[in-house]
């Protein structure tokens, strides 16, 4: 069983690696969005993004769903209303703090 720093250190690296293909800015920009705001959804995030950056509701669905399951840092849940809201996991916000420079 790995221990609770390997798993940091693995997924600081993931987080890395999927921030070195930020040509735009945009990844880093949802992450402090996420920092900034904790519990959100996904049209919450493109409220935000699009004062500057031009894009859909599904390149940011499919940007969070990468987050929350390959990388592993966002908790989800969907209220009754079947509203789903993504939630950054508190042991891993100075962890992105860190790497978006917030």
């Amino acid at each position: 069983m790995r221990s609770q720093l390997e798993i940091e250190r693995m997924i600081e690296g993931r987080l890395k690696s999927y921030l070195s293909r930020d040509k735009t800015g945009i990844r880093r920009e949802v992450l402090r969005i996420l920092l900034r705001i904790r519990q959100t959804t996904i049209a919450d995030i493109l409220a935000g993004l699009r004062e500057q950056f031009t894009v859909s509701f599904h390149a940011i669905a499919s940007m969070v769903g990468i987050i929350a399951s390959r990388i592993g840092i966002l908790k989800v849940s969907r209220n009754t209303g079947g509203v789903t809201t993504y939630e950054l996991r508190e042991k891993y916000a100075s962890m992105v703090g860190r790497l978006v420079g917030a």
